[in-house]
């Protein structure tokens, strides 16, 4: 997957998991929780459905790296073997 495929599924996920935020007004760098208001069965539902669609578990300790669109597509690339090691 590419770096704009890997954000795209993010934010669609995102989306899905909380359908009143609009997609076009997700910014890279707003933060899940702090900005975007989800909360953390909100996270947690995120987490299951990047795992359904990509195949990436994100082990708990790892929601940090998953706090920001930039931040995400940085780590699933990583765990998806298509972006830096």
């Amino acid at each position: 997957m590419t770096e704009d495929e890997i954000r795209a599924a993010f934010v669609e996920e995102l989306v899905r998991v909380a359908p009143d935020l609009d997609a076009a007004a997700i910014g890279a760098d707003d933060h899940i929780q702090e900005d975007l208001e989800l909360d953390s069965m909100d996270v947690l539902n995120l987490v299951s459905a990047l795992h359904a669609r990509l195949g990436v578990a994100v082990p708990e300790a790892d929601y940090p790296r998953i706090a920001t669109v930039r931040q995400a597509t940085a780590y699933l690339g990583e765990r998806l073997g298509t972006g830096p090691a």
